[in-house]
């Protein structure tokens, strides 16, 4: 039965409490889902900084758990039947730690489906694309003289505010129930502000529905706590 010391990275990175779930994360859009998962699950965890420019991602350490050297991965040292269990992937930890709790996913078939699915449009549209914006408009990719980039990614970014704007009519919560899909959704959304600076050439404040989305889950008090982890000193 795997236990928590046979994976290599908790000698890297030695837990605190090796009881609690093993976060092992930075604090980006996708890294922050699940700290503020698991900061509205209430769960114990002990995080640990992987340093993207120190190329900490790379290391076989973290390649041992994350093979795409993507941030978070987790381990959870009391996993299925008492075994330790190593997830990487952001939308899989989500689900995960849903199921293991029966928190934030309805069981409700129906309910689940449309969670799910709009878990899957942050995976497969928000994310992936919002991301681009960033790299074009904001990072390195903005020196590149040809706009065409830069034009598609803004375009399309906007487009998805577009449908989550209509998704939220007359909804607080992106299925009308707070969710794991709404954790994964909206730190991508703060992100145009915080990170990428685009809210004037995306029109940000005209997505009325998503502004005001994007203020309730700011203000929760997990989601204040998820974002200052892991610590950036």
């Amino acid at each position: 039965m795997p236990k928590l010391s046979d994976y290599t990275i908790s000698k890297r990175w030695p837990p605190k409490n090796p009881e609690a779930i093993q976060l092992y994360s930075l604090g980006t859009p996708n890294g922050v889902k699940v700290s503020i998962m698991l900061e509205e699950l209430g769960l114990n965890y002990d995080v640990h900084r992987i340093s993207i420019h120190d190329g900490d991602q790379f290391t076989p350490e973290f390649l041992e758990i994350s093979p795409n050297n993507k941030i978070p991965a987790l381990i959870d040292p009391n996993g299925p039947d008492g075994q330790a269990i190593a997830i990487f992937e952001s939308a899989a930890i989500l689900i995960y730690l849903a199921e293991k709790t029966g928190q934030l996913l309805p069981t409700d078939p129906v309910e689940r489906m449309n969670t799910l699915q709009w878990l899957m449009f942050q995976m497969g549209s928000v994310g992936p694309m919002f991301g681009q914006l960033g790299y074009f408009y904001r990072f390195a990719g903005s020196k590149i003289e040809d706009p065409r980039p830069r034009e598609r990614y803004i375009a399309e970014a906007r487009r998805i505010l577009g449908v989550i704007d209509k998704q939220l009519e007359g909804k607080d919560w992106i299925t009308g129930t707070y969710s794991i899909a709404d954790i994964a959704i909206a730190p991508w959304i703060t992100s145009v502000r915080k990170f990428y600076q685009a809210e004037d050439v995306l029109d940000y404040f005209s997505f009325k529905n998503v502004v005001a989305y994007v203020d309730r889950f700011e203000a929760r008090p997990a989601v204040i706590r998820g974002w200052a982890q892991p610590p950036s000193v």
